[in-house]
């Protein structure tokens, strides 16, 4: 038969029919449509039930290949000796002689121009690897688009990864399918309906499902019932697919194709809570049946099967797998009985990570381990539910809380930190070392909230444990938490009493970390507030020589903020500027709410100090507007408060009460980045507001060498009113 004659016998067929309404993936139909025009073969790959078909289908439906597009639906074909067969009989060839299916199909193909869909390939990927490698060399006219869990594995193959809907697309989903259903969206649930988009990570065959379930449930009780999300998503349409008819059957299909192997370890991988790194699984998931060295190979078979996803982070490459996938994993390590087991494997690597991560934290890494701890929060949060629940082993959950101080008080979460360590020191048993750390921490922590009372609780019982204990690290800590708390409550003279002994203890113990040098710091700044200004500035000095000898940020932050606040009482605003602009990006990289705040106060004194005051009350109503995401503003004391009230008094002399609190309410209105963009002085922060640099009456700028008196001038030198 000739070439045309082949053409004339395929015009195409065996795409599906859109019954309902292709919802969003314009990016995706973009994206893929691209990847055909520049390659002959293109392989779909995504998680079971995302999508991958349905765009496959609308995909190929554009094309404009001559011959037209055929699709063959290789999902019921379980013996791979039948690929051939499946794939003639999809292009409608017949041939009653003895030559192989293959021959045929390399003759019938030969001249044509067609685009050839091959959807559900996943369980036969070797016969149908080669049976596409074979087409390919003998049909220059043929483009392959495979739909499956894996690639094909053949040369000049083009990937192209499907992920889960975009959260508006979809709600949309969600929306469209439940009007389909008859029971639109009343009124009012829409933000339930986002969460259980979320809940169901966008995964268009989940939401499809879940709509369906509209007939009986409201979309807040499909919220309250998404713990057995595998029994409560089930009951599609009857002429679905079998293995679209449930989720649990949709996500079964993978497991199925899955060795023993693989499957061991997609159970054992579900004890993870968000992404993990290879050595984590190595070390979680291996033994019994499985190997260290056996899990790499393992796990990319999961990838390549799309049970796993990979993705780049600033930590390196990473791993997930989606949060139904988990589940169903989960359900299988709860058959075999081994959930305990993996979970305590996996509250074990963490608290191992968490004890390298405080070893890191006072060194050139402060940034790495900043970025490490924030990637692994999920994981950390997972292995502090485990560590603080169970009756046993209670003292690795309340280590595992204090041993994140540098990330509770450094980074920005002191909320959340405050949340672990109430519940780390309120749990029976566990080790004394164990819980009067823990004790110390959330000390600390309350403390940098402002809130005094549970901190003297914390405080006194971690003082007395300390000393019948005869723990001098302990007590080094309590005594150096103690003076700080002391600082923020204006006893000047205790928090210096306190913080000397700590700094003493701690050079006792040969203690020296960031913790040391912030006791220093705390005592830097009593001495200020006292009006010792030289001594403030040469222990600070002292400490931001350490910092750059072992390329710690943190601390150094509030050092620069002490030698900021003793260059401004000293008249130099430029060169308090300058510290404080140092400050603030420290801190602002680290997430330290705190220390950014505080340095957004001193900076607006410090630009009122320049004569601009309009701009000085903008920082000021920024700083108001971040300080309910930290605690008690300026920690309810006075000596942090005169900088803000001298700020304020002298931008409303210059501006007027109205035009002052115009320029604070434009501060006030401003996010977080936006208030510290502002701060910094970056290009655009002020035009972006709409406020002008205005200056006030009376104003002048600084001389060259920036060493005006500024109106800290009028502040006490005896430290009775400087903040």
């Amino acid at each position: 038969m000739g070439g045309s004659q082949r053409r004339a016998g395929l015009a195409g067929g065996g795409l599906p029919a859109e019954v309902d309404r292709f919802v969003g993936r314009r990016a995706e139909m973009a994206g893929l449509a691209a990847a055909l025009g520049a390659a002959r073969l293109v392989t779909v790959t995504g998680a079971g039930g995302v999508g991958k078909s349905r765009l496959a289908a609308r995909a190929a439906a554009r094309s404009s290949a001559r011959d037209g597009v055929w699709r063959v639906d290789l999902a019921a074909v379980r013996d791979a000796e039948l690929a051939d067969h499946a794939l003639a009989e999809a292009l409608g060839l017949s041939d009653h002689t003895a030559r192989p299916p293959r021959e045929t199909l390399l003759e019938h193909l030969a001249g044509c121009e067609l685009l050839l869909v091959l959807d559900g390939f996943e369980h036969l990927v070797d016969a149908c690897a080669a049976l596409v490698a074979a087409l390919l060399r003998r049909a220059p006219g043929l483009r392959v688009l495979a739909v499956g869990r894996r690639p094909l594995g053949v040369s000049g193959e083009r990937l192209f990864r499907l992920g889960p809907l975009a959260e508006d697309e979809a709600v949309r989903l969600f929306t469209d399918r439940a009007a389909q259903h008859g029971q639109p969206v009343v009124p009012g649930g829409e933000a339930d309906v986002r969460e259980l988009c979320r809940r169901l990570d966008g995964i268009p065959l989940a939401i499809e499902l879940a709509a369906g379930r509209l007939r009986a449930l409201s979309p807040a009780q499909l919220l309250e019932r998404l713990g057995d999300r595998f029994r409560l998503l089930s009951g599609g349409a009857r002429d679905a697919l079998p293995r679209h008819r449930t989720l649990r059957l949709a996500i079964g299909w993978s497991h199925e194709l899955c060795t023993p192997a693989e499957r061991l370890l997609w159970a054992r991988l579900s004890v993870f809570a968000g992404p993990f790194g290879l050595e984590a699984a190595e070390y979680v998931c291996s033994g019994g049946g499985l190997p260290a060295g056996e899990v790499l190979d393992v796990l990319s078979e999961l990838l390549a099967q799309s049970v796993v996803t990979r993705e780049e982070s600033a930590t390196g490459v990473r791993y997930r797998m989606l949060d139904t996938v988990r589940a169903y994993g989960a359900c299988w390590l709860d058959a075999v009985g081994d959930t305990d087991r993996l979970r305590r494997r996996h509250r074990d690597w963490y608290v191992g990570l968490a004890t390298a991560c405080e070893l890191d934290w006072f060194s050139p890494r402060q940034a790495e381990v900043a970025a490490r701890t924030g990637a692994e929060l999920p994981n950390l949060r997972c292995a502090l539910e485990y560590g603080l629940a169970g009756p046993d082993e209670t003292h690795l959950g309340q280590y595992l809380a204090g041993c994140l101080w540098f990330y509770w008080a450094g980074c920005g979460r002191l909320a959340e930190g405050r949340h672990w360590l109430a519940r780390a020191v309120a749990v029976d048993g566990g080790h004394e070392r164990s819980r009067l750390k823990a004790l110390w921490v959330l000390a600390y922590v309350a403390i940098l909230q402002g809130d005094t009372v549970p901190a003297l609780a914390a405080l006194q019982e971690c003082r007395e444990t300390a000393q019948r204990a005869a723990s001098a690290t302990a007590m080094a800590y309590a005594e150096h938490r103690a003076g700080c708390l002391a600082l923020v409550t204006d006893d000047m003279e205790r928090a210096e009493l306190l913080l000397r002994s700590a700094l003493g203890r701690y050079q006792e113990i040969g203690e020296l970390n960031s913790n040391v040098l912030m006791a220093q710091v705390e005592l830097a700044m009593t001495r200020a507030f006292r009006g010792d200004l030289p001594d403030a500035v040469r222990m600070c000095e002292d400490v931001r020589r350490v910092c750059d000898d072992h390329g710690e940020r943190w601390t150094r932050a509030y050092a620069l903020y002490v030698l900021a606040y003793a260059a401004w009482r000293d008249g130099r605003a430029g060169a308090a500027r300058d510290l404080l602009t140092d400050c603030l990006s420290s801190a602002h990289a680290f997430g330290d709410l705190l220390g950014s705040v505080l340095a957004v106060e001193l900076l607006a004194l410090v630009r009122a100090a320049q004569g601009d005051a309009a701009e000085a009350a903008v920082l000021q109503g920024a700083a108001g507007g971040m300080w309910p995401a930290v605690g008690l503003r300026l920690f309810g004391s006075a000596y942090f408060n005169a900088p803000h009230e001298l700020c304020a008094a002298t931008a409303r002399a210059q501006l007027g009460d109205a035009r002052y609190e115009e320029c604070r309410r434009v501060g006030a209105r401003l996010g977080r980045e936006a208030a510290v963009a502002r701060a910094l002085g970056r290009p655009g922060a002020r035009s972006l507001e709409g406020l002008p640099a205005q200056r006030g009456p009376g104003s002048r700028e600084e001389d060259a060498a920036g060493t005006h008196e500024p109106a800290a001038s009028r502040v006490r030198k005896d430290g009775e009113t400087a903040g």
